[in-house]
């Protein structure tokens, strides 16, 4: 299977917001773009015109988006609250303590899509995400991120 059509694990609420994500570039920022484009070129000569330059920016970085979510949303698999609270999977809140530290933190492991709730989101393929998937709670985890090594506990998986 090729990186494109790698499947996208997706909450339905994930999935909800990236479809009215689209339907918003596609539609009203789409048109506003243009707009603003059709402005800027109306001041006249385009290779000195900011203003262009920036619309067109804009543009390009709204259709990058477009093909990102549309990607996401082609290779979604909705993954549902199940009741297994034995392993560490997206769609599950995790809750860790790093070596040394008396304090806990929750997240929910899950894509930046899924983010908007109560926790901050830990994405699967972060070095963090990767180690903690699969595992369960009790058991220590190292991840191998840029500033260094983490250790961490993972002490709790819960449905969202």
């Amino acid at each position: 299977m090729s990186e494109d059509n790698k499947k996208v694990p997706l909450t339905q609420n994930a999935f909800d917001k990236l479809q009215e994500e689209l339907a918003f570039l596609e539609g009203d920022d789409r048109e506003r773009i243009i707009k603003d484009i059709a402005t800027a070129r109306a001041h006249g000569d385009l290779s000195e015109n900011a203003e262009y330059h920036a619309a067109k920016d804009e543009q390009g970085q709204k259709e990058a988006r477009i093909r990102q979510v549309r990607q996401m949303l082609e290779n979604a698999e909705i993954i549902t609250g199940d009741d297994d609270d034995s392993v560490a999977k997206p769609g599950k809140l995790v809750t860790i303590r790093h070596e040394g530290d008396d304090e806990s933190e929750t997240y929910l492991l899950g894509l930046r899509e899924e983010r908007g709730g109560d926790y901050d989101v830990l994405t699967p393929d972060s070095p963090l995400g990767q180690a903690l998937l699969g595992r369960s709670p009790g058991e220590t985890v190292i991840a191998q991120a840029p500033r260094g090594e983490l250790k961490v506990e993972l002490l709790e998986v819960r449905g969202a």
